[in-house]
């Protein structure tokens, strides 16, 4: 096959440059500050590398493979193979994107999936790269194709549809198509809108539809069919087989050194810490550190939970007036998430100075986090919100971090939690955010500000459980905004605080929805914080889903 060069415009790698073919990588933002994993702490007996060119369903081919029990990161169009053959790729899926081949500087397939010998999957704008960079045509389509096509399939067998129907509904989301196909390759099927929907040479494919998304009804089985059918991959990427390997990569990775873990109580600094204990039992000790912007009686029952349950060294640090006064004037969401990310490193640090030659800092940093504060490497990917976990760090560390579960979706360390033995109320706690109430205060935190929202959020999540919705709902909370509202309480004229009401649904916090809660359980929940609240007056529900908006309102 011959491969055509890039657009001249298109960027080459640097040296500088923050780009990786796995995430693994950011934990080396800056040079001895990251992870200490080396090529070893990420290897696994195989993997699928997605290439992501900018589209918005990149991770959600990432959690489709594994959850067909194959691990997969996702890499960079400018990644290199030196980057990825840590995770063994036994395959490749090209990802869609916003881009056109033939615009300048669009970017195209590495070098290495034409080069590595192994079977490549090109989905979209994938398809269309591939199609372009190996001698074919591609143009604009005489018409665009959105939402539901059906795909028609030509003569003669393939296994990347093995065991369907001649006919399938499939989701399409594209501008272009392929006029031409490169010299090699063979049609597999068509639709009304594109004559080539489906193409094959040798064991690099092609198809212009989604099979990542549930609108292709028949996705899932494309996807194993390409994973074991094409890529001979064998699969058995499970909770049980990251316990063990993350167990391995702790001990590799720390030795006889000490821990120290950042425990909040949530799902994934609970697992943090039980992975560090199953891996260097007495090495470790886990710091909780109250930070002034924890809910309700939250910081005794992290301790109760951890300390006592769990027999688990456990340092208690009180640093709430220390975080508050660091947080004084600042009203800026970017600048809070990194002020409480300092904090926290410079408590740590703190801390481990009474603990005898403390060299590592565990905390329970997950997949999602990386992708929100770093994208995915690639230049054209916006980088949404620093997480105060990941882009939150200071430049300047004297602990070296340990995240066993960095390259984890939610579920699965949900999953893992369960392999571990970790009680139900602790696995199944919806997320909460390591910058605590403070993103949840717009504007400057006060300790007036988070005793008003301790109090409203207290009866959220209290009438959400009343409701058997808990388990339902991805995360459920209250926001107290910066606007005022007139009222009338008492035949008294009053001028309080305006408190919304988040609730949405979610596999993984990549994408969410609102949730449509009854109407009984959003009355309730409004009357009680009007009559129980006497700061504020005004109750609102944010319908808002997750592309535009975020989860979190700062």
């Amino acid at each position: 096959m011959v491969v055509q060069e890039p657009a001249p415009s298109h960027r080459v790698a640097t040296s500088d440059d923050l780009e990786i073919s796995t995430y693994l990588e950011i934990a080396k933002e800056k040079e001895g500050q990251g992870s200490e994993r080396g090529e070893e702490a990420a290897r696994v007996s195989e993997g699928v590398v997605i290439v992501d060119f900018g589209s918005q369903y990149s991770h959600l081919i990432a959690r489709r493979v594994r959850e067909l029990e194959v691990y997969s990161e996702v890499a960079s169009p400018d990644s290199t193979w030196d980057e990825v053959k840590s995770i063994n790729p036994k395959g490749v899926i090209l990802s869609g994107g916003p881009a056109s081949v033939y615009d300048e500087g669009a970017p195209m397939v590495p070098g290495w999936v034409y080069e590595a010998g192994i079977p490549a999957l090109g989905i979209c704008y994938g398809m269309q790269a591939l199609a372009h960079q190996l001698g074919g045509k591609v143009t604009p389509g005489l018409k665009r194709e959105y939402g539901h096509a059906v795909l028609h399939q030509g003569i003669g067998a393939s296994p990347l549809f093995e065991g369907m129907d001649g006919s399938m509904p499939v989701w399409m989301s594209h501008g272009d198509r392929i006029q031409s196909l490169p010299p090699g390759f063979e049609a597999l099927a068509y639709t009304d809108n594109s004559p080539i929907a489906a193409m094959r040479g040798g064991e690099m494919y092609g198809i212009q539809f989604h099979p990542e998304v549930a609108h292709t009804p028949q996705g899932r089985s494309i996807l194993e069919n390409f994973l074991y059918r094409v890529c001979g991959c064998r699969g058995g990427w499970t909770p049980d087989s990251f316990v063990r390997s993350a167990i391995q990569r702790i001990r590799g990775q720390v030795g006889n050194g000490r821990v120290i873990c950042a425990l909040s109580g949530g799902v994934d600094s609970a697992v943090t810490a039980t992975l560090l204990h199953k891996a260097v039992g007495s090495q470790l000790t886990c710091i909780f550190v109250n930070n002034g912007l924890l809910r309700r009686e939250e910081a005794e029952r992290v301790q109760r939970t951890f300390q006592r349950n769990m027999n688990m060294d456990l340092l208690y640090v009180d640093a709430s007036q220390r975080f508050l006064g660091r947080l004084k004037g600042v009203t800026d969401p970017e600048e809070k998430r990194k002020v409480i990310g300092e904090e926290f490193i410079r408590v740590f640090e703190d801390a481990a100075e009474e603990l005898s030659e403390a060299e590592y800092l565990a905390q329970g940093t997950l997949y999602p986090d990386v992708i929100e504060s770093a994208g995915s490497g690639n230049m054209s990917a916006a980088k949404i919100k620093t997480h105060h976990n990941v882009g939150g760090l200071p430049k300047e560390m004297n602990l070296k971090l340990v995240e066993p579960l960095r390259f984890l979706f939610k579920d699965e360390i949900r999953g893992v939690g369960e392999v571990l033995g970790l009680p139900e109320e602790i696995v199944q706690r919806q997320p909460f955010p390591g910058p605590g109430l403070a993103i949840r205060v717009l504007g400057e935190v006060t300790e007036e500000k988070l005793e008003v929202l301790r109090a409203c959020d207290w009866i959220v999540i209290d009438e959400i459980k009343a409701a058997n919705l808990y388990r339902e709902l991805w995360q459920t909370f209250a926001v107290l905004t910066d606007a005022r509202s007139v009222g009338v309480m008492g035949d008294f004229r009053t001028y309080g605080n305006v408190v919304a009401i988040r609730a949405v649904s979610s596999d993984d916090a990549m994408t969410a929805d609102w949730a449509r809660l009854p109407y009984e359980a959003l009355a309730r929940i409004s009357r009680r914080i009007v009559n129980e609240v006497p700061q504020v007056n005004r109750v609102v529900y944010d319908i808002t889903s997750k592309p535009p908006g975020t989860i979190e309102w700062e």
